[in-house]
């Protein structure tokens, strides 16, 4: 069996290693692939594994030994799924690897704009420390979690470890979702998104992208929120109008926000969020730590195996 891995660098820059693959057939490794070469590197290769290389059905028609497509990720909008059915190629995808990752991104862009850890070290660095005249001093307000509330747009897997470690610091949940459990009421309480916007000193956001949460932050929702509150999102990019976002922080309607996401990546010059007032912004880097990729590269390999013995799981377009 063939394998092509179309761009293979995000997942393993050099920390791990793409053994699992070839135990299973002979392997190809692509750092990245540029559009104009997807096809002849695909070749006449029977499994191909993609993150963002897009796989359209021009491609599968040009491409027509492929059997099956790997997706190293959760989100698989890069590839046409119904063109792969209608050809009978799975696609399988990894839905659940970074839960642990992506909830500790989270609070962790949440406590940096809580308490501006990186820029008070920064400052302690070039002498301000050594030169105040007091014993300590502070650049921004300092903000304790204990008694606010968080609120959590989108309540899975990640939605439910973000509540968990939210909770553990003395913080109230209350969530929205259209799919509710005992597991996410053991955490918060489910409410209406009307409910949550109002009641928020945090809004963090783990939906998926659906036509009806796309730019579910946007001017109105934003008007429904308490005056000084905090956006996170480490979700999906267009789940954020933007420009609305831009102006809330600007207005201070919005305290600050913390976004590992955006709508075009890599992020656009003119993205107006660049020049916001307190918006911190991260490279995508969510799921990147090393355990997280590494259960990635694990659960990719298990998936292929799966096809290859006949029981494929994790597929997406049956």
């Amino acid at each position: 069996m063939k394998i092509v891995v179309l761009d293979g660098y995000t997942l393993n820059p050099g920390d791990l290693n793409w053994d699992g693959f070839a135990a299973l057939g002979e392997v190809t490794v692509y750092e990245r692939t540029p559009a104009e070469e997807i096809v002849s590197r695909i070749g006449n290769a029977d499994a191909i594994l993609t993150n963002k290389t897009p796989i359209t059905r021009d491609t599968l028609e040009k491409c027509p030994g492929v059997k099956y497509i790997g997706v190293l990720a959760t989100g698989y909008n890069v590839v046409d799924t119904a063109a792969a059915k209608d050809r009978g190629i799975p696609v399988c995808n990894i839905p659940s690897y970074g839960t642990a990752a992506v909830g500790q991104f989270a609070i962790a862009m949440l406590l940096e704009i809580c308490h501006h850890v990186a820029h008070h070290s920064d400052a302690v660095h070039s002498g301000r420390w050594s030169s105040n005249p007091d014993w300590c001093f502070w650049d921004y307000p300092l903000i304790e979690l204990e008694g606010k509330t968080m609120g959590i747009i989108g309540f899975g897997r990640i939605g439910q470890r973000t509540g968990e470690i939210a909770k553990a610091l003395g913080m109230r949940v209350v969530a929205y979702d259209a799919y509710q459990n005992d597991t996410g009421r053991a955490i918060g309480s489910y409410v209406d998104l009307d409910t949550l916007l109002k009641e928020s000193d945090v809004i963090s956001l783990h939906c998926p992208l659906f036509p009806e949460t796309q730019g579910i932050v946007n001017k109105n929702t934003i008007a429904k929120m308490k005056d000084g509150v905090i956006i996170l999102n480490n979700s999906r990019g267009p789940l954020v109008v933007e420009q609305d976002l831009a102006d809330a922080l600007n207005s201070g309607k919005v305290y600050a926000a913390g976004l590992d996401v955006v709508s075009e990546e890599p992020i656009n010059p003119a993205n107006p969020l660049l020049s916001a007032k307190n918006c911190l912004i991260t490279p995508h880097i969510s799921w990147a730590s090393k355990e997280s990729r590494g259960r990635l590269m694990d659960m990719a390999v298990q998936n292929l195996a799966a096809w290859v013995a006949g029981t494929p799981t994790n597929v997406v377009n049956r």
